[in-house]
């Protein structure tokens, strides 16, 4: 990425004023980065302004910022550059869950991670969809904890990632369906690699690489969590809730910068289809703030379950087809000059686009909430 001019932030700014003042920055920026570079200039401004600790509390030597305060940082960024508040957020969540365990559940054994993200400054990498509730990879016992071998998609912002908090299924017998073990792998380990194999549709400057893991030794006591693989562990429960209304304000603030651009243009020349076009764009815009604000609101109850998960993941797939439409809806007003890409728009049109491929996807997504609705088990619906 070329080199841009950085600008100085004022320490006792608050984090949205940060992301506004860096915004225009990253703005400039973004072009470049949607040649499928990671925006890695922008990372270690990020990383010099304070924005890797923010989640951390004030008592383990973070920003403490709460999730609304995250949510509007990277619904801010978004509006200036997707691919960075969208890697940004796969840090952020891996950030905010620890500490709401810690904050809520009292839950020591996150200090240590959550003091040396303060301390170190560290980017978290989040696996991505692979590693969801089903888990991935393979970790073989040896002495004293496990081989580890594994390929792992979506890898958000490898490229200067310091540790890959991810997991890998230890199998069962015939009695059982086995294990996901959870833990963290360095990137920089001699048995880890970041391949080259972003090429998206959208989103191509967050670096979300494969990461391949070829023998790493996990030791048994860095194992921070042990699960029956193929269903819903109450941790996921925390991961989901909280971790959704973080990625999917990205998304928002694409969608609201996609809105602008399509309203400046309709400006030029309002005729009646316009007009009814933004119109119809404004409405869209709402329910997917709606959506967003509704997850939030579910995540204030503090409160993880099998029900805030339903909430959550209705949430997530409405917060998406609003978010999709606006993008369609900004083609239409902005008309043929929205075509053009030095306009903005195809871009923040494409970026919108991976917003349909996270969990719960929309099938299932209404499969949980039906079998919600109607009082049977979800523990294997993912």
């Amino acid at each position: 990425m070329t080199r841009l001019e950085t600008i100085s932030i004022d320490p006792s700014q608050t984090l949205l004023e940060k992301a506004e003042a860096l915004g225009p920055l990253f703005a400039a920026r973004a072009e470049e980065a949607d040649e499928d570079a990671f925006v890695a200039q922008n990372f270690a401004d990020l990383k010099a302004a304070g924005f890797l600790e923010a989640g951390v509390p004030v008592e383990l030597g973070g920003g403490g910022a709460d999730i609304p305060e995250l949510s509007l940082m990277l619904r801010t960024l978004a509006r200036h550059c997707g691919s960075t508040a969208l890697a940004l957020a796969m840090h952020t969540h891996q950030v905010a869950i620890p500490a709401w365990r810690w904050r809520h559940q009292q839950v020591a054994a996150v200090e240590p991670l959550l003091k040396r993200v303060a301390a170190e400054r560290l980017v978290l990498v989040s696996t991505g969809g692979a590693d969801w509730v089903g888990g991935s990879g393979e970790a073989v016992p040896v002495e004293d904890g496990y081989r580890i071998h594994a390929r792992k998609a979506f890898s958000s912002a490898s490229p200067v990632g310091d540790l890959l908090m991810t997991g890998a299924v230890l199998k069962g017998d015939e009695t059982g369906p086995g294990e996901v073990l959870h833990f963290a792998v360095p990137l920089a380990s001699p048995q880890v690699q970041v391949l080259d194999t972003w090429r998206a549709l959208g989103m191509r400057g967050t670096g979300s690489h494969d990461v391949l893991i070829d023998g790493h030794v996990v030791p048994a006591g860095a194992v921070s969590l042990r699960r029956r693989a193929g269903e819903w562990h109450p941790m996921f429960q925390v991961v989901a809730t909280i971790a959704f209304p973080l990625i999917y304000s990205a998304y928002l603030g694409v969608a609201e910068a996609a809105r602008d651009i399509a309203v400046a243009l309709a400006a030029r020349k309002p005729t009646p289809h316009t007009i009814t076009a933004v119109g119809r764009l404004d409405t869209e815009l709402m329910a997917a703030r709606l959506a967003v604000g509704g997850m939030l609101a579910v995540v204030a109850e503090n409160a993880p379950s099998a029900d805030t998960v339903n909430r959550i993941m209705m949430g997530r797939t409405l917060a998406a087809r609003h978010a999709l439409a606006v993008g369609e809806l900004a083609l239409e007003a902005a008309g043929g000059a929205g075509f053009h890409r030095k306009a903005g728009l195809e871009r923040r049109f494409r970026d919108l686009q991976g917003a349909r491929f996270h969990p719960m996807q929309p099938g299932p997504q209404a499969e949980y909430t039906g079998r919600m609705a109607l009082g049977m088990p979800v523990e294997r619906v993912f």
